[in-house]
This record gives structure tokens, C-alpha cells and sequence, in this order.
């Protein structure tokens, strides 16, 4: 399988919005130095401060499923409970 990208649209509740970007933070610099990850980008929307956007790029499917299945992502995704309003993660592979 070619590149892996991954393009995660997150919509937070509005008061848990400065919470989550600092779990974030504690996050991202972790999941940059994994094995199989290009590329790690946090998006927020000029317009509605509850959107977020991930912008990933992995090696492959295998190094990214270890990423998900790491110990840190299970202790962000335990931190961050009730803070998602709806969470879209498309799998997506380059073509051009």
C-alpha cells in the first residue's frame, strides 16, 4: 500500500475548546516521533473555534494503527471524554 493519509474533522464542545488543545499539545510532539509518521498537522477554523482538523501522513496502514493503538493515544482519548461533539476520521491514500 502506498502513503496512508489520514483526515480527522473534529467538532469539541465549545467550553472544553482550550482544554482539548492542551491535551493535544501533550500529544502531537509524541506522535511526530513514531515510527511511520510523515506527518502530524493540527488545523483550527478561523470562523468556528469548535472545528478542528488533523492532517496526517503515514507510511502505511500498520504504522498507523500502532500509532492508535499506543499508550498515549489511549491516554488522550481517555482525557478528552465528553469533550467530542462528533469526531470523522477519513482513510485516505495519495495518489498524485
Amino acid at each position: 500500500m502506498s502513503k496512508l493519509t489520514i483526515v480527522a474533522h473534529i467538532i469539541l464542545n465549545p467550553e472544553k475548546i482550550d482544554y482539548v488543545k492542551t491535551e493535544m499539545a501533550k500529544m502531537f510532539p509524541i506522535t511526530r516521533s513514531e515510527k511511520g509518521c510523515l506527518q502530524y498537522d493540527l488545523h483550527q477554523d478561523n470562523k468556528n473555534p469548535a472545528y478542528f482538523m488533523i492532517y496526517e501522513n503515514w507510511t502505511s496502514y500498520e504504522t498507523w494503527q500502532a500509532h492508535m493503538n499506543a499508550e498515549h493515544m489511549d491516554a488522550y482519548r481517555k482525557s478528552i471524554e465528553g469533550c467530542v461533539v462528533e469526531a470523522k476520521i477519513h482513510e485516505m491514500t495519495h495518489l498524485i
